[in-house]
């Protein structure tokens, strides 16, 4: 049942894009602002009482819905899954700004590329040549993959194993990752200690899923290169969970990344990862190949796992 509603709710985001998804984000910013306006003391524990608060009960009406529909009928849970994977997950909530930016590329249109990208990070790129946009492109798209496919499907499954419905597992990964970007990002100034705890939650919701994805990447690419670029490099990065993912993926792609860029008229400096050439548009479209092939690798893998537990 979890691979079907995987592969339906992957086929449906790519047949039919959510467009209102930025309805949902606003009723969550919402969600989390009531708790922050309510809770925020400054204070770590206060932190921890909001984040409980704002994600258990949803949770736990999560898992109730699913089993009810369940008792119904197993096809409605099925529909239910989908349903929430369909909200939570998905290619189409970043590739659009790859590919655009990567047809930019392709037709020497570097102001146009630069565009794109400062409106995908959120940080001006002006000031980046052809070779440092693809650069700074596939590291957006390895952090993004992670965050909007491989992390929820993990989360997914796991759930789905336990009994409690897939759909919960997906909510729980997303909610944490929205909370850490809301409060856990957010200037100590600004919040104090308050979002800590977001922080820590989200760590802890990642860990299993970045080194689950820095695996396949070895699988699915070249082993022997993520591997050493993984031991060697993830923890030079500032965010080393992070690091973990872009190491591992340029190793697999064979491609450098990190390295310093020109940022508001000084260089930035960030450390190199991966080896190999120098990026640019052919290895955008390999980063593509790399996430595809990776998600159907974790797709065949639990056919193959459900299978067996059907067997035996």
């Amino acid at each position: 049942m979890s691979l079907f509603a995987l592969i339906a709710a992957l086929l449906l985001e790519q047949l039919h894009p959510l467009s209102t998804r930025k309805y949902l984000y606003g009723w969550l910013s919402g969600y989390v602002q009531f708790f922050q306006l309510h809770f925020n003391a400054g204070q770590h524990k206060h932190g921890k009482i909001a984040w409980l608060i704002a994600v258990l009960p949803l949770l736990a009406g999560v898992v109730v819905v699913y089993w009810l529909l369940y008792r119904t009928h197993p096809i409605f849970a099925w529909a239910f899954n989908v349903l929430v994977l369909y909200l939570t997950m998905g290619f189409r909530q970043f590739s659009h700004y790859f590919t655009d930016i990567h047809r930019a590329l392709r037709e020497n249109k570097l102001d146009e590329a630069r565009g794109l990208l400062s409106s995908w990070r959120g940080i001006p790129s002006h000031e980046l040549n052809a070779e440092e946009v693809a650069r700074v492109t596939i590291e957006q798209a390895l952090i993004a993959s992670q965050r909007n496919v491989f992390g929820v499907i993990v989360w997914f499954v796991l759930f789905s194993a336990l009994g409690l419905g897939g759909a919960a597992g997906a909510l729980l990964y997303r909610l944490g990752q929205f909370l850490r970007s809301r409060w856990g990002d957010e200037d100590e100034k600004a919040l104090g200690e308050f979002g800590g705890f977001a922080r820590q939650a989200f760590y802890v919701l990642e860990w299993l899923p970045i080194r689950m994805t820095a695996i396949t990447f070895a699988i699915v690419g070249d082993f022997e290169d993520t591997v050493y670029c993984w031991r060697t490099q993830a923890a030079s990065w500032p965010d080393s969970e992070a690091g973990i993912l872009l190491a591992s993926g340029a190793g697999a792609l064979g491609v450098r990344l990190g390295m310093p860029i020109p940022q508001g008229g000084v260089l930035e400096d960030r450390a190199e990862l991966g080896m190999g050439d120098d990026a640019d548009a052919d290895f955008m479209q390999s980063t593509i190949g790399l996430v595809w092939r990776s998600v159907v690798f974790w797709l065949i893998l639990l056919l193959l796992l459900t299978l067996a537990s059907l067997l035996g």
